[in-house]
């Protein structure tokens, strides 16, 4: 029995007490870029149909308000993906699909809608980049090594520059 529970805390700890933050924001930014690399590239196949049904946000014409669209999921998730200015290439995004959520709301109720709604997406979407603006891109990005360039370039040591990233 000995022997049993010793395996069982051992696995315990290492489940529980190792942390792979570095790796999960790395898989976190990969899997939203590529999630919304995939839209940006359906728009652009179906960009006739889709120019005709886009909704003209802010101002702008629907044809415009597309583009603009699929700028930011192209331009963006490539720059999040490689992790290369983050936290400010997360703020378009973010926007977007606070916009989309208000644009599909609009004239719905949120506590009708069904768990296959499109609502559901943007707000997802949204969680995620306010996470990733919140923890910032990990040690395995391009972020991170510009700004230990830019400390040692400086003669500075990054413990003293760096929060524990």
């Amino acid at each position: 029995m000995g022997k049993v529970s010793e395996i069982i805390k051992k696995i315990y700890i290492r489940t529980s007490g190792y942390s792979y933050t570095n790796l999960g924001r790395l898989f976190l930014r990969l899997f939203v870029g590529l999630m919304l690399i995939q839209f940006g590239v359906r728009q652009i196949m179906d960009f006739e149909t889709m120019n005709a049904s886009f909704p003209s946000v802010l101002g702008m014409s629907s044809q415009c308000s597309l583009i603009m669209m699929i700028c930011i999921e192209m331009v963006c998730s490539v720059f999040i993906m490689f992790g290369f200015l983050t936290r400010i290439m997360t703020l378009p995004p973010f926007i977007a699909m606070i916009i989309a959520e208000t644009y599909l709301l609009h004239d719905k109720v949120a506590y009708l809608m069904t768990w296959q709604s499109h609502g559901y997406l943007p707000i997802m979407f949204s969680g995620i980049y306010f996470f990733i603006l919140l923890v910032g891109p990990g040690k395995i990005s391009v972020d991170y090594f510009l700004s230990l360039y830019f400390i040692h370039s400086e003669d500075k040591n990054e413990t003293d520059e760096l929060e524990e990233v």
